[in-house]
């Protein structure tokens, strides 16, 4: 199969189910507000930064370096070979998520006080620990299946334990209803636990169907083992800095969280305005504007690997044109968002979400899609590329700017200086991200464009050449 048609069909795959689940967990939580109240809820989602911290650690940029090395090694039917690498992975990932878990665990009270400013996190946070060794488990799994280019087992995974986790919440909830009991919200947490453990065990299950198609035996092992340091070297030159890259996007989160109350209360609002700023910004108009990169993150997943496939196959115009149609798709997309979101941001605030205030905030933050949409295109690519250092400098300098709106910005012009900072920022990073890409290709790929464009009928009998 063409790599063009491989990247089409698992984008539309992984799109379909992120799509469906983010639908299923709208509403989701819609009854966890309902059946635990918001109090419990907002603690719930306390330990959130926390738990995406740890995977970040160690998950992120593992899956992302199984991904590009296993599509390199297929591209040359090193199967074999591939599979010691995710046995690597898998040795990594596990053992740093079971040393997070440890930690965590002895360490739970303190972070719950200290970072979250709630004792009562700590038993949440105590539970969803035991989830961390899953999850690396099939997030390993699902970057072994991009690199092949086969969706279909991340696809369910994530499908799967969406509806195990949902399920088992709701079958919970009515069988102590039932009884005449009222569950915690503990029960929310067990369910995220529940669930990863039945999408390790399917991921787990499918390794028979995937190349090389068989299961190593014993005596195999010992070799997985033997080639430890050599894929240790492979790995980790593009797991490092993916790593530092996703943590630090996972830090910034977590420093946005509290740094925006604060500093909306230099500028003069009280706590109470604070607070519903900031609720009204990160739960009704980011949410909104997000929603379609559902498309460009699936595209981004399975572009980092047709890349890396595409570079080591020598096909330099080919490459470029792949490269050429991920960015125009990404930023078509973008503006199509950003006209919708500019037509229908008083709508959507004001009836939708009976806010006027979501309503300016979608007006403002529609200007981002364009940039923000290409950018995750253009990560991908220079990741699939194998410049993950550079592609991690990159953002730093873009959570740079959106630090400086926040610590310098919003106590002089408010939250609206904040999302003028983050319009900025993507601003810069696309700037920089087409610059290193220009300098990264083979060939300048934009001096190209009138080529590869003028070569499409060409490439519709010569798939194998021009896929």
């Amino acid at each position: 199969m063409p790599a063009r048609t491989k990247l089409i069909q698992g984008t539309f795959i992984l799109t379909f189910v992120g799509i469906l689940s983010r639908f299923m967990g709208f509403f989701f939580r819609m009854f966890t507000s309902h059946i635990f109240g918001e109090e419990n809820v907002g603690l719930y989602q306390l330990i959130f930064p926390v738990y995406l911290f740890c995977l970040s650690l160690s998950t992120a940029g593992i899956e992302a370096a199984i991904s590009r090395t296993v599509a390199q090694k297929a591209s040359r039917g090193k199967y074999i070979e591939a599979q010691s690498i995710l046995y690597t992975g898998l040795f990594f990932s596990v053992l740093f998520s079971i040393i997070q878990m440890l930690l965590l665990q002895k360490y739970a009270l303190w972070i719950a006080i200290h970072w979250m400013g709630d004792a009562r996190c700590a038993d949440l946070l105590l539970l969803v620990t035991y989830a961390l060794p899953a999850a690396a488990i099939h997030t390993c799994i699902s970057g072994y299946s991009y690199g092949l280019q086969k969706t279909s087992v991340p696809a369910l995974s994530q499908l799967l334990e969406q509806l195990v986790r949902i399920s088992f919440v709701v079958v919970l909830h009515l069988l102590f209803q039932k009884n005449g009991q009222t569950p915690g919200i503990l029960l929310a947490v067990l369910g995220i636990v529940v669930g990863e453990y039945c999408s390790a065990l399917y991921s787990l299950a499918c390794l028979h169907q995937l190349p090389p198609a068989q299961l190593p035996s014993l005596r195999k092992f010992s070799h997985f083992f033997r080639s430890l340091p050599q894929n240790t070297l492979e790995l980790m030159p593009t797991a490092f800095p993916l790593t530092m890259n996703r943590t630090a996007i996972a830090l910034l989160q977590g420093i946005e969280a509290t740094s925006i109350p604060v500093c909306l209360k230099l500028s003069g609002c009280t706590s109470s305005e604070s607070l519903r700023i900031y609720g009204v910004l990160t739960g009704m108009a980011l949410p909104c504007i997000l929603f379609p990169s559902a498309l460009t993150n699936s595209l981004s997943v399975m572009l980092m690997p047709a890349v890396a496939q595409e570079q080591c196959s020598g096909s330099v115009s080919s490459l470029h044109r792949l490269i050429l149609r991920a960015i125009g798709g990404c930023f078509t997309l973008g503006l199509i968002s950003c006209f919708f979101f500019l037509i229908t941001g008083n709508f959507i605030g004001n009836t939708l979400f009976h806010s006027v205030l979501a309503a300016r905030f979608i007006l403002t933050l529609a200007w981002l899609c364009p940039f923000l949409y290409t950018n995750t295109a253009l990560s991908s690519i220079l990741n699939g590329l194998g410049k993950s250092f550079l592609t991690l400098l990159i953002n730093i300098i873009g959570l740079s700017i959106r630090l400086f709106s926040i610590y310098i910005v919003i106590p002089e012009s408010g939250i609206q200086g904040y999302l003028w900072g983050l319009l900025i920022s993507q601003l810069v990073v696309s700037i920089i991200f087409l610059f290193c890409l220009r300098l990264t290709t083979a060939k300048p790929f934009l001096k190209n464009t009138t080529k590869i464009f003028s070569e499409k009928h060409a490439a519709k009998t010569d798939l194998h050449k021009f896929p």
